[in-house]
């Protein structure tokens, strides 16, 4: 029996990066040695083990044959005989198929180091093509690491778009790399070579068609990179994404890729005013107010503010506008609503006089 460390630590590790999780490959091994020894079986698939002391993943070496479509149609084979190499050669990138032995030996067989140094992405086998995930995870890796796409995998992406592999995508997989995606150094790079292989088209049309005019595609992007380089939340970042849509066709992607709920909210505020937060400037006392409410900006002070991060996040010129925005919600915020609320009235009264109050405090603070 002999362990090896494999993955994505081995290839941080070599970037020079830090590690948060450790995984390992047992080759040699049966699945009764393992219980045996006392480490936990989690795996559903195929045999996974929980260390018993350090509660880090240890798989046995494996095999996989695709026997259906999608993602989830494959049949593995995990016995002693399995190879290291034969377990480094299923998997997707050269950079993740490297391995380190107890000795702290490196074991490279599909010359994953060399494109590290050369920053490059590209697939161990023909075997990438029998999974689809691997399209977004590509994408995803430019986003984090600003590697370049070996050629034949792009060629190789294309080529299973064009097949349909891409259909067989689960909403809640799509989201999932999204959201990791999103959060990336250079978030604009995983969409840059979604649109290219003709991804995006197929697992979120709406983006797709966005990003089919070059002129808005351009725009949504750097504003992307613009709220990564600011270390905004995800629901920014992705309010970013969707704020060139129309309401329903946010409705219609957030419905689809089942996003959650903060994301989604926000995402549809950007979409529905974005161009009264780009106007802010012009804005009279009235108009802000409105805006105010629209986005219930009293509940939600947070989420407004993010909501005019997203839209304003990559328009300097617009500065002004923010800080006039800003102002009238301040000084709105400021309104003591409960003690209005106190007074003796009918409920439609008291909600105008809040109004009323809140309206006049907003010109009292554009007048100043």
């Amino acid at each position: 029996m002999k362990v090896y460390c494999v993955g994505g630590a081995v290839r941080d590790e070599l970037l020079g990066l830090p590690v948060k999780d450790r995984d390992y490959v047992v080759v040699g091994a049966t699945p009764e040695e393992m219980v045996k020894r006392g480490y936990k079986p989690v795996g559903r698939e195929f045999p996974v083990f929980l260390h018993p002391g350090t509660h880090e993943e240890y798989a046995l070496a494996r095999t996989e044959r695709k026997v259906a479509r999608g993602y989830h149609g494959f049949e593995f084979r995990a016995a002693p005989d399995v190879t290291l190499e034969q377990d480094l050669e299923r998997r997707d990138l050269t950079i993740n198929a490297i391995a380190r032995d107890e000795d702290g030996t490196l074991v490279d067989p599909y010359h994953g180091a060399a494109d590290l140094k050369a920053g490059v992405l590209r697939h161990v086998s023909a075997a990438f093509a029998e999974d689809p995930v691997r399209i977004l995870r590509v994408a995803r890796f430019t986003a984090r690491f600003g590697f370049e796409i070996a050629p034949q995998t792009r060629a190789l992406m294309r080529q299973m778009v064009a097949a349909g592999e891409a259909d067989a995508l689960v909403p809640e997989r799509v989201w999932q790399e999204f959201a990791r995606g999103l959060m990336e150094v250079r978030p604009s790079c995983m969409f840059h070579v979604l649109c290219d292989c003709g991804a995006l088209a197929r697992v979120a049309p709406e983006l797709g068609e966005l990003c089919a005019s070059p002129e808005i595609a351009v725009e949504v992007f750097d504003a992307l990179d613009a709220a990564a380089e600011a270390k905004c939340s995800l629901e920014t970042r992705f309010a970013v994404l969707a704020r060139n849509l129309v309401p329903l066709a946010v409705e219609a992607l957030c419905g689809r890729l089942k996003v959650p709920a903060a994301c989604r909210d926000l995402a549809l505020l950007a979409a529905r005013h974005r161009n009264t937060i780009l106007d802010g400037i012009e804005l009279d006392a009235e108009a802000l107010l409105e805006l105010l409410d629209a986005a219930d900006a009293w509940r939600r002070p947070d989420r407004f503010g993010q909501l005019v991060t997203a839209v304003l996040i990559d328009a300097p010129a617009v500065v002004p506008a923010r800080e006039r925005i800003e102002r009238a919600l301040a000084a709105a915020a400021a309104v003591d609503a409960g003690k209005i609320a106190r007074a003796a009235g009918a409920p439609e009264a008291i909600r105008k006089r809040v109004r009323d109050a809140r309206l006049d405090a907003i010109c009292k603070a554009l007048d100043q």
